[in-house]
């Protein structure tokens, strides 16, 4: 019996020793590493180094500047913004959401050279606990559709009240504007593209856990679940993307890469599914995790063009998706 009572003991102790270092190192500022995360998604981004690096000279040239909001729960957020090039008559706008361990900025170079081209004035925030703006804990969409509500209301404020908004995200960024889908967005919010989101932390870390590292979620992710509800606010399968989108007035876009192994193609047909507003979809063939836009970027700036021209040309009316 003693032995018995002593085993039992030293589970409990490793697994308590296992929540902690998976909390710590996934869910925490300075712990999550960019460097990681690249590596656990396994796209190939040095061959786009090059493409990158030409667009960043365009867009770095564009009139922008340092941009500040205070989140619903008294964090200090940053995110660049860009004007509409080339004139004050700002119609259409975008605002892009980055993934796990980015930042606004550099993760959105290459698209935001398509976006500034086309006519957009272009918000790119730091999310919560990553670059410039505050936070220890990261929101995994979460909290993060919060603080893109606040960015929506921040940027309604500076265009005008005419205004329409495209909301993008990719990763963290593509669960965060289909969270948001489901709360009461502004009428100026015409449509949101989700490229690679996931349905929610708890089933996004499952899979990592499961088919990544091949180890069990238990106690792993309840573990992490109850500290995150003790230090985050939230727990890690409070919103689920795949729910919030039955609740979802305006069209959404879904794009995802068919090779992606860090957030499963199958989670894409799964919030599809669930979508009650008029939706699209296009799976890249072959793109891995985030690389759809630099996998097929002609299919991905077509899928871009026709979302925009039926969202913001139906103003006011029936969307013909």
């Amino acid at each position: 019996m003693k032995n018995i009572v002593a085993a039992a003991g030293l589970l409990a102790a490793a697994g308590i020793g296992e929540t902690v270092y998976f909390y710590n190192r996934t869910m925490k500022r300075g712990k999550a590493k960019t460097e990681r995360t690249m590596k656990m998604a396994g796209t190939d981004w040095e061959k786009y180094f090059p493409l990158m690096e030409e667009r960043k000279g365009y867009v770095m040239a564009q009139p922008h500047r340092d941009v500040y909001t205070t989140s619903f729960d008294g964090l200090k957020l940053h995110a660049t913004y860009f004007p509409a090039a080339g004139t004050s008559d700002i119609r259409k706008a975008v605002i892009c959401f980055h993934g796990y361990t980015g930042e606004g900025l550099s993760n959105h170079i290459a698209i935001a050279d398509y976006f500034l081209k086309h006519g957009y004035a272009m918000l790119l925030p730091d999310a919560r606990a990553h670059g410039e703006s505050e936070g220890e804990y990261i929101g995994f969409g979460c909290l993060d559709r919060q603080d893109a509500l606040g960015w929506i209301k921040w940027l309604i404020q500076e265009c005008g009240k005419d205004v329409e908004i495209m909301l993008h995200g990719t990763s963290m960024g593509g669960a965060t504007v289909l969270m948001a889908s489901g709360l009461d967005l502004p009428d100026n919010v015409r449509g949101i593209v989700a490229d690679c989101g996931f349905t929610s932390p708890k089933e996004v870390f499952t899979h990592v856990l499961n088919h990544m590292y091949h180890l069990p979620a238990f106690p792993a992710i309840q573990g992490a679940d109850l500290m995150n509800r003790r230090f985050a606010g939230y727990g890690m399968d409070e919103c689920n993307a795949k729910y919030e989108v039955e609740k979802a007035k305006v069209p959404i876009l879904f794009i995802h890469g068919s090779a992606d192994t860090f957030v499963p193609c199958s989670m894409c047909h799964e919030i599809y599914r669930h979508c009650s507003s008029p939706k699209r979809k296009l799976i890249v063939e072959g793109a891995a995790h985030a690389e759809s836009y630099y996998k097929d970027m002609k299919a991905y700036e077509q899928a871009l063009d026709e979302f925009a021209e039926d969202i913001f040309q139906t103003a006011g009316n029936e969307y013909r998706m």
